[in-house]
Formats: C-alpha cells, sequence, structure tokens
C-alpha cells in the first residue's frame, strides 16, 4: 500500500520569520538544498504532499504544478516535519514502522505515522501549523510516542551553523542527481553521455582537490580562479559565471545561473542560490534565490531570503567586541544564541543603501 509524504509546518515556524513571511519552513536552504529536498530525497518512493499556512497555499501551487497542496489522500501517512534533517538510520526507522507512531524530540514532533481514520481528524488543521497534541491527541488512549534524536532547525543562525556540514553530506547525492559529474578543466565524467554543454574552465584555473569539486554544465570559469575543496566540496551548478581571480573555499554552494564577481572572496560553509550574484568577501553565508550583493563589503554568518539587494559596501558584523555569545531578539524575547559568531537575517525583497553598516 502506497504511503504518502506529508512534510508538514509546526507552531516553531515564527521562530524563523522573517524568512518564512513568503515560504513554507521547508523551502528554506541548509547545504546544497532544501530542507524539503532533502525529505523528499530520503523517501523516494512515497509521493509528497505539501502541507502550509493558508495564507501560502496558492504560492505553493503555483510553484510546484501537480503536486498535492493541504489535502490528505490514501490510506497510510507519514507527516514529517518541515523543520528536520533526517539522517539515514531515523529514515530506515520511520519507513519500518508499521503502527500508528509519533516520532518526538522534547516537545516537538519530528515525525508520525498515522492512519487514515487518525489523519481525518487533522482534517480541520489543514491550512495552519501542527503542535504535539495535533497527532498525540489523535485517539483516545493516544497513539505511541518514540523518542527520537535527530536535528531540528528553529532558528536562523541554526541554518547558518549547519550549513558547512550539510554542504558535505548532500555533496555525494547531489552529483549524482546532476546531470554532468565532477568536471575539471572542460572534461567532465558522468553517467550521461554526452552532456547538454560542457562547462568551460580556463587552463590557469587553479583546482585544489578535483575530487571534491563539481562543476555543471554550461558553467564558465575565467582566467586565475582558484577553487579549494581541500577543507570541504564545492558544488557549483550549471551556467554560472565565475570571473576573473574569484577565489572559492569549500564546503560551498553555488546554484545554476549564478555570477561570481572579479575578485570575490567566497570563504567556507556558504550556500549561494539560483540565479544570484556575489561579489566583494562572504563567509558561512546562506542566499536562498534571486538576491544580489554584488560589490565590495563583507557579509558573514548571514541568511538572506530572495530577491535580496545590497548597496556597494555594505557590511554586516558577525562578532561582539567583548566575544561574548550573542543574543537575538525573536518575537520580542531576546535570545541567547549560544554562538560567538552570527551575523545578518534579511527577509525576500529586502534591500540596503550604499555604506550601510549592520552590527552585532
Amino acid at each position: 500500500m502506497a504511503i504518502q509524504l506529508c512534510i508538514f509546518e509546526d507552531e516553531s515556524v515564527t521562530q524563523l520569520n522573517p524568512l518564512v513571511y513568503v515560504r513554507p519552513v521547508y523551502d528554506l536552504r541548509c547545504g546544497i538544498t532544501t530542507l524539503r529536498e532533502k525529505i523528499e530525497h530520503g523517501f523516494p518512493k512515497m509521493k509528497p504532499t505539501l502541507l502550509c499556512r493558508s495564507f501560502l497555499a496558492d504560492v505553493v501551487r503555483q510553484q510546484n504544478p501537480g503536486s498535492t497542496v493541504n489535502e490528505f489522500k490514501g490510506e497510510e501517512f507519514l507527516f514529517v516535519n518541515g523543520r528536520a534533517i533526517l539522517d539515514a538510520q531515523l529514515i530506515k526507522r520511520l519507513g519500518r514502522t508499521t503502527g500508528e507512531v509519533a516520532f518526538v524530540q522534547g516537545g516537538a514532533v519530528v515525525a508520525a505515522r498515522v492512519r487514515r481514520a487518525s489523519a481525518e481528524r487533522l482534517r480541520g488543521k489543514l491550512g495552519q501549523v501542527l503542535c504535539a497534541e495535533d497527532f498525540t491527541g489523535l485517539v483516545p488512549s493516544g497513539i505511541a510516542r518514540e523518542e527520537v534524536k535527530t536535528v531540528l532547525l528553529s532558528y536562523p543562525w541554526e541554518f547558518v551553523a549547519r550549513n558547512g556540514k550539510q554542504i558535505v553530506s548532500d555533496f555525494s547525492w547531489c552529483v549524482k542527481a546532476a546531470t554532468c559529474g565532477v568536471a575539471t578543466r572542460g572534461v567532465a565524467k558522468g553517467k550521461k553521455k554526452p552532456p547538454v554543454a560542457l562547462p568551460t574552465i580556463h587552463k590557469s584555473v587553479h583546482l585544489l582537490k578535483k575530487k571534491d569539486i563539481h562543476i555543471g554544465e554550461g558553467t564558465v570559469i575565467k582566467p586565475g580562479v582558484v577553487i579549494d575543496a581541500e577543507e570541504g566540496p564545492v558544488f557549483i551548478g550549471k551556467n554560472v559565471k565565475v570571473f576573473p581571480q574569484a577565489t572559492i573555499i569549500g564546503p560551498c554552494y553555488i546554484g545554476d545561473n549564478s555570477v561570481i564577481k572579479v575578485g570575490a572572496q567566497i570563504y567556507e560553509d556558504t550556500s549561494i542560490g539560483p540565479m544570484c550574484k556575489v561579489g566583494g568577501e562572504v563567509e558561512a553565508m546562506i542566499m536562498q534565490s534571486h538576491s544580489n550583493k554584488q560589490h565590495a563589503g563583507f557579509i558573514g554568518h548571514a541568511f538572506l531570503g530572495s530577491w535580496v539587494n545590497l548597496g556597494a559596501d555594505t557590511n554586516n558584523s558577525d562578532l561582539k567586541n567583548n566575544y561574548g555569545s550573542v543574543k537575538v531578539m525573536v518575537n520580542g524575547k531576546s535570545i541567547d544564541t549560544g554562538s560567538q559568531f552570527v551575523g545578518l537575517t534579511m527577509g525576500d525583497h529586502s534591500k540596503s543603501s550604499i555604506n550601510s553598516m549592520f552590527n552585532t
């Protein structure tokens, strides 16, 4: 019997504002892919259903034609929290479970296996965030609970802190899923032959630890570029342009159709989504998509949404002068991040003027 995979948002989603004002939490990027892409990769035989807040439903349908949104179809369901990054062991455990079980971590439901009768009791919650009680109270006696330990991302800085590890984790399966395999000096190795358009890599480009560098179809790497994968892999997507003298240090991801400007310094733990333009210096930065930081200036330990534009010489601090733990206001409360390095979080369609400075 086919199992319906339901990816849901829970009550902690507001802790990720402003990044989730215009998207479900599972469409946030961490590593090479979004959280949703990781979940779907873990359960390739299950057809996904996308559960989201009601005001996002039309946008989610438009962006995912043919997908089921805010609806239940089937007899058996696996609900997975959209904030979760599941390891291989937990994925196998969820796949083998047959009874009705809620898998919990602390006070949050990571995943739940339920049957149709129980799922129908959740129908009134479609278009709303779900909480632990929605699952554990599905039947009068309560469904079984099993404690698990996994990654549940609760705040923007947790995405940034996790990003480098996720690039490493995503790299091998993302390379297999790509049309081209690892490409060096214009020669691609992969299952699909011939590739649509081999990357063009100038002979003066320096590729350090080539086996951990993936360069996609149609990408152009100009003279004098250094791509250093000695400390972590570098995944560059399709039709990317990397201009002369840029330095890219892994772990790093650069999405399709993005542009890396002349002399850019792309340090480790950085993910640049598709259709972005980046120059200057960045470190441990996540950029969703369609955003620009083209000019001089430093952005580090930061998470930028889509359609963000930073004016020339925009900088953010990511370290306090006393080297202490950074505190951030979230929904009116001061949260101690427990981290020494926390930079800028900027939501979609936000802009900064030239010479803007964001302190810690």
